[in-house]
């Protein structure tokens, strides 16, 4: 019997296939990617306990974009609105959401981990969370500015 020689051989292909999985790197002129490492979280400075990081696009530019928003816990936007639509996916956390120019956060719907909401241009809204961290992912067309409602 030559098991032990086949074991070894075996062992030397399934490491190789491993290693060769791994070593690979995807053309970058076919997709684009980045690492948890390589994002970079910037504070707002309009909404304390607000970060970003930009996942694509740029948000200040025409065109497409994607950005993660982690809020910390009591964090809220206050009324504004955007000039174009925006999807946003939860991706942690509840998410709490209002509508009107009237800042209320007992009036806002929660949203769970998974939910998807569009927060539609011109339109009057706020969010954020209450009692723990969320986080979401959005996806727009910039210019992404948000003009405060006084």
């Amino acid at each position: 019997m030559h098991a032990f020689p086949i074991r070894i051989a075996l062992s030397s292909v399934a490491l190789a296939l491993a290693a060769g999985a791994t070593a690979a790197e995807p053309d970058p002129a076919v997709l684009g990617y980045k690492m948890p490492a390589d994002l970079t979280w910037t504070e707002s400075s309009a909404n304390p306990g607000l970060s970003s990081a930009v996942l694509y696009g740029d948000p200040a530019k025409p065109g497409p974009y994607a950005v993660r928003n982690r809020f910390k816990p009591g964090s809220f936007s206050r009324p504004h609105f955007h000039p174009n639509d925006r999807v946003i996916v939860v991706l942690s956390g509840t998410w709490w959401i209002g509508t009107g120019e009237k800042f209320d956060p007992e009036s806002t719907k929660a949203m769970p981990p998974g939910s998807v909401t569009v927060h539609y241009g011109g339109k009057v809204h706020y969010d954020g969370a209450k009692t723990e961290p969320c986080e979401i992912l959005i996806y727009g067309i910039g210019p992404a500015t948000s003009t405060r409602v006084p």
